[in-house]
């Protein structure tokens, strides 16, 4: 590792760290991370401009066809990188647009609060102009007339680094009125949040940049119907987004070939890995990379520890086992194994880990976070922490983890008003199925019926 990499690495102020040095990455492999440098400081718009910056906006004012942009996005298959895995180009291809219809938004979701994800933040701290061009390209396809950087509020870094580069957008005349001198008018503002993981929901996060309450949308309409203000609205998140210029400048033929024969999905992907391993951080590798080639490169687990479980994407996918590192990460394969890709960054579990207490641990949070709108995520999560207090003490009754088994089939899929009450009860449900053994060593009562006795107001 270099000297640069290695003090970026021990760094206060950067603490997303990209472990592959400058001269491993290129154009035409690395699109997301070539133009970064391994001191980790800022790539301003000069130098962002002499590493191909701003050409493909350029081409696609000079081409004048929007439509030709999301039929590029639709060929390139550019699914969405924040977790859920829709395809970019299908969701712009149904923006309303033309008519009488109004101008409407073009909304970068940066509210990265999923827990053991950090990939947006070496992003945007980094290469702040990569998501501008991104999100230029994304206003011209679905004829949004402004745009919004919907931040988590603690990124204090990167709300910095984004507005000095919207800034210098605008001096150098890519942001305002009559970009390019194309005649197109598109201008960008940083919009922090106050700190709540159900912004991450496309719908809340909605609501609470119009100053409501963050609470999920019933859906339809869509955003792409009635969105913000209720305008014609298009939400993606800061890693799709980042991956837009390439695809335009390259094209769709040139974007699919990344992943080589690993996946169908094109494209590379920013993977990382956090947890007790030799060398935290991010790479960016094909999609369709296994986690046993993520893991090597993570330098294996520290101190010699061994892998129980890991998560594939954050903290709302499900448990994976030592034998699914072979498998492609991609979002369909990570599928049909009971998990999801979601933001493909590796939480690896040691042997030694207590599987209930880092489920309590987990549905604390999600407990936590829960916006309250819907029966099964504002009663079924504290319930299962209750529960889960109990196992992990050695103090569960007979049918508490039937009991957990039932609340977490309540807050599966299609039950609830979002995704935030199915992300909690994977982790859980997966838990349960591969570890069912340390859960049932914490019932000690086996008498009567599990929990008669109310959640004590204000424990969560």
């Amino acid at each position: 590792m270099s000297k640069s990499i290695s003090s970026q690495r021990t760094s206060v102020r950067y603490r997303s760290r990209l472990l592959q040095p400058e001269a491993d990455r290129h154009p035409d492999t690395h699109p997301l991370t070539w133009r970064l440098r391994d001191d980790g400081e800022v790539i301003w718009i000069d130098e962002y401009l002499r590493k191909e910056g701003y050409q493909s906006v350029r081409k696609a004012l000079d081409n004048g066809d929007p439509q030709a942009i999301i039929a590029t996005m639709k060929d390139a298959n550019v699914r969405g990188r924040g977790g859920a895995g829709f395809s970019a180009g299908l969701k712009w291809s149904l923006t309303l647009q033309g008519g009488d219809m109004p101008r409407g938004y073009l909304i970068c979701n940066a509210d990265e609060m999923e827990p053991g994800t950090f990939k947006d933040r070496l992003l945007m701290e980094q290469q702040p102009h990569l998501l501008i061009e991104g999100m230029i390209l994304g206003a011209l396809a679905n004829n949004s007339f402004y745009g919004y950087i919907f931040l988590r509020g603690e990124y204090v870094e990167a709300a910095r680094v984004l507005n000095r580069a919207l800034d210098e957008a605008r001096e150098a005349g890519w942001l305002g009125v009559n970009i390019n001198g194309s005649g197109f008018d598109f201008d960008i503002a940083v919009h922090t949040g106050a700190g709540r993981y159900i912004c991450g929901e496309e719908t809340a996060l909605i609501n609470s940049l119009e100053g409501k309450r963050a609470n999920p949308r019933a859906k339809p309409p869509f955003p792409g119907q009635s969105g913000a203000w209720g305008k014609p609205s298009v939400v993606n998140n800061v890693e799709t987004l980042c991956n837009v210029p390439a695809v335009i400048l390259k094209g769709a033929d040139w974007y699919q070939a990344l992943s080589g024969d690993r996946t169908d999905d094109g494209g590379s992907k920013l993977y990382g890995v956090s947890g007790p391993v030799e060398k935290p951080g991010l790479w960016e590798l094909p999609m369709g990379t296994t986690g046993a080639e993520i893991l090597e490169r993570a330098g294996g687990m520290r101190g010699n520890r061994s892998l129980k479980a890991w998560l594939p994407g954050g903290a709302s996918t499900g448990f994976l086992l030592p034998e699914h590192l072979e498998l492609p990460l991609d979002f369909d394969t990570v599928g049909k194994e009971g998990s999801r890709l979601g933001t493909g960054l590796l939480t690896v579990v040691p042997q030694e880990q207590s599987m209930v207490a880092l489920m309590r641990n987990l549905e604390e949070f999600f407990a936590r976070e829960s916006c309250g709108w819907c029966t099964p995520c504002r009663d079924g999560l504290p319930w299962t922490v209750k529960l889960l207090w109990a196992l992990e003490l050695g103090q569960g009754e007979t049918g508490d983890i039937e009991l957990l088994d039932k609340l977490a089939a309540d807050c599966g899929p299609g039950l609830t008003f979002c995704a935030h009450a199915p992300g909690a009860a994977m982790p859980l449900q997966t838990a349960l199925k591969h570890f069912r053994q340390e859960f049932e060593q914490g019932v000690s009562k086996p008498r009567g019926k599990a929990h008669q006795d109310p959640i004590p107001v204000g424990e969560i």
